[in-house]
């Protein structure tokens, strides 16, 4: 076959088939194009999942008549102003958008610029039929811009077929308009579907919309982020371990402003949740990158839903980080309780596990496990004025009895505190664990025969480059040979283990994680292991000193408010709640 030119009208297609994957891929262009021509208000009205009618009116700069006709060329902006392209700070810069819609649907462009009138005076309209002018003139509206967008994908069946109902539709699109709503919170956006109001959302500040889009229990149950390193910025919100979803459809990431969908963001996010929060459940979160221009290249997709950067590991260490540290600062937190604790004042406090022997009862083992409720203090009869002891001012109060061999019930002096003991142990030892590994205390235990594990070069190449940190979490590897390692010594922890399948799935980890996390992730999995099958089991009973002990160690334990699997470890009742469940209020 010779060459040859494609004809624009093929051109325009394969732009859309890049550009335009569905109306919200459509809905999305136009939007960006309002808030690039500084528009304060955002009008979308969709019919259909914008199957059928997409339209977009802005208060924008607007455009007079050249610029509305050259705007439908390929390769037309004004957001490029110069030719550096990896200095944009606009959404788009492509000049690919509108043709590339008009290509496959019906297209009316409506503009007037501000500040000024078109030739024939007012507004103008040009209509596109599938790529084909049909016809231009004069246009009754206000400063700004309305795009109509009818059909997509009408006269191309083999694109419309593979389009999902309506309702799959219209849930993208909403999506993509609170995305763009997170990301400029300065701008009012109205969104109305097959003729109902469905988003309407005045100018605000970011944690203001974000809690708006997102859930409003953010107030009670999120964390604010903050954080500046190296001239990169993170700020945000996300929730608490406990605060959390089946699906991972309300975690939104941003980049200098701009909605992406990045697999080393969403990998950070997921690492900093690690050991918080249950594999199948998703935290949410709204988070906003902050990088120098020259730190990250945003053309590397057409639809610029996805980013590179020059520095990844600092971007991941970053978000791992912050969210890191705020989740700490915020580990005693449950998204169970419904008013705030007092201050957590960090101080030492004996071991429970000591505790737990030292003070058990010689009769404990003998009580009748029937007992559902196991009363630890109380009034005499007759000396009604004789009250319990005064309750001492600790977040987690004092131990008042046991349900079912499985509950402590506490007394706090804003309310009533019923704490998980199993959960609430497992994280305790967990953490005891954890600190000893930090400290450098890790056990090991020396393989009687070296093992040799035989894998690809890339994988050793990896794994020789991590040995170093390998070592320090006890696991003592070298390389022999061009595809294969050995073995010396694996961590005590991990007790009988496959060496082979331990040094495969590591240097698939590093490969994905782009560090020697892993390890420790997995040291923490069997940590968390060790610590549910070692912790105080549900059904136990415990006495008044066993459980005092286990909620002042929870007062100045890290994370000690969810345990290893996300769940909360504990609840209050506020004075003012329980006074409500016996109509008191």
């Amino acid at each position: 076959m010779s060459i040859r030119r494609l004809p624009p009208e093929l051109i325009n297609r394969i732009a859309a088939g890049e550009v335009v994957e569905r109306p919200a891929s459509a809905l999305k262009e136009l939007v960006e194009n309002s808030l690039d021509a500084g528009a304060t208000e955002v009008a979308v009205r969709l019919h259909a999942g914008g199957l059928e009618l997409i339209e977009v009116a802005d208060d924008g700069s607007g455009m007079n008549t050249d610029e509305m006709r050259l705007a439908l060329e390929r390769h037309a902006t004004s957001k490029l102003p110069s030719d550096a392209i990896d200095r944009v700070t606009s959404f788009g810069f492509r000049g690919e958008a509108l043709p590339s819609i008009a290509s496959v649907s019906r297209l009316t462009l409506e503009s007037r610029a501000r500040g000024g009138v078109n030739k024939e005076g007012g507004g103008w309209r040009i209509a596109i039929d599938h790529g084909e002018r049909m016809g231009e003139g004069p246009a009754a509206l206000p400063p700004g811009t309305r795009i109509r967008v009818e059909g997509l994908f009408e006269k191309v069946p083999a694109r419309r077929k593979f389009l999902r109902s309506p309702r799959a539709e219209y849930a993208a699109c909403l999506d993509a308009v609170k995305r763009l709503a997170m990301a400029r919170s300065d701008v009012g956006f109205t969104l109305d579907h097959d003729g109902r109001r469905i988003l309407t959302l005045q100018p605000a500040q970011p944690p203001a919309r974000v809690a708006e889009l997102l859930s409003h229990e953010l107030d009670r149950h999120g964390i604010g982020i903050d954080c500046v390193r190296e001239g990169s910025r993170l700020t945000g919100v996300i929730s608490l371990p406990t605060f959390n979803r089946g699906v991972a459809d309300q975690q939104y990431l941003f980049v200098n402003s701009r909605p992406v969908k990045d697999r080393l963001l969403v990998g950070a996010l997921r690492a900093a949740y690690r050991d918080l929060i249950a594999r199948d459940r998703h935290p949410i979160a709204a988070l906003f990158v902050e990088v120098p221009l020259d730190e990250v290249d945003v053309n590397v997709h057409p639809a610029k839903t996805e980013v590179r950067f020059r520095d990844p590991s600092a971007v991941r260490g970053l978000i791992i980080g912050a969210l890191r540290h705020a989740l700490d600062e915020e580990s005693q937190r449950s998204a169970a309780r419904s008013q705030a604790a007092a201050p957590v004042m960090w101080t030492s406090s004996d071991s429970y596990a000591r505790d737990l022997e030292r003070e058990r009862p010689p009769d404990a083992g003998v009580r009748e496990e029937q007992q559902s409720f196991i009363p630890v203090s109380f009034v005499p009869q007759g000396r009604a004025e004789t009250a319990v002891d005064p309750v001492p001012s600790y977040p987690l109060g004092v131990a008042r009895g046991q349900v079912a061999a499985t509950y402590i019930v506490a007394e706090a002096e804003d309310g009533l505190v019923i704490v998980d003991q199993h959960a609430a142990h497992e994280r305790l030892v967990l953490e005891r664990m954890r600190a000893a590994r930090q400290g450098g205390a890790v056990a090991r235990q020396a393989l009687l025969i070296p093992e040799v594990v035989e894998l690809d070069e890339p994988d050793c190449d990896r794994l020789e480059g991590a040995a170093a940190e390998l070592a320090d979490m006890g696991l003592d590897v070298e390389r022999f040979g061009p595809t294969a390692m050995l073995v010396r010594a694996v961590p005590a922890a991990l007790g009988k283990t496959d060496p082979s399948g331990l040094l495969l799935d590591l240097a698939g980890e590093i490969a994905e994680l782009g560090g020697p996390l892993s390890l420790r992730d997995k040291l923490d999995h069997v940590a968390a292991t060790i610590a549910c099958h070692g912790s105080v089991r549900a059904g136990r009973v415990l006495s008044v000193a066993e459980m005092n002990a286990l909620l002042r160690e929870m007062e100045v334990t890290p994370r000690s408010g969810q345990c290893n699997h996300g769940r909360p470890t504990w609840v209050k009742l506020g004075h003012a709640e329980i006074e409500r469940l016996f109509g008191r209020k």
